[in-house]
């Protein structure tokens, strides 16, 4: 997670982009792919940190499927990305900070767990949250004019 953190703080830096990143990982723990937000700057609406690391991911292994993976992302995936992960038969997602408007892995949806998908992803929440917390509300804070906490 640590290593996703930071791929967001380069989002915000280098792309002034929400600071989200993503980093996936095989069962052996080799990193397969990485991403942080690119959809502001490359004018692309699918262009989230967790498809840009599963994208990444696939063209390495030249398989669309990306079994017994785990994916670490800074923010609890929304429905686009999580359907991505059940699409690509990710087996984990560990999130950091959940998002209580559009989060679908509990918050507001559970299509990681619904049961009529043909595939499942595990999930686990709440890793380092805080510290993703504050970055993403001092990102939106800064875009109002406000002081950051």
């Amino acid at each position: 997670m640590g290593h996703a953190l930071a791929l967001a703080e380069r989002a915000e830096r280098e792309h002034d982009e929400i600071p989200v990143g993503a980093v996936l990982v095989s069962a052996q723990g080799e990193v397969l792919g990485e991403g942080w937000n690119l959809n502001i700057s490359h004018r692309d609406p699918t262009a989230h940190a967790e498809i840009v690391a599963l994208r990444e991911a696939g063209r390495r292994l030249d398989n669309h499927r990306l079994l017994g993976t785990t994916l670490y992302v800074t923010l609890e995936p929304c429905a686009m990305c999580a359907m991505a992960m059940v699409h690509a038969r990710v087996a984990r997602v560990v999130y950091a900070a959940a998002d209580p408007k559009t989060g679908a892995a509990g918050s507001v949806f559970d299509l990681l767990a619904d049961p009529r998908h043909n595939h499942r992803v595990a999930v686990t929440g709440g890793v380092l949250a805080a510290e993703a917390g504050v970055r993403l509300t001092n990102y939106f804070r800064r875009k109002r004019g406000k002081p950051p906490l």
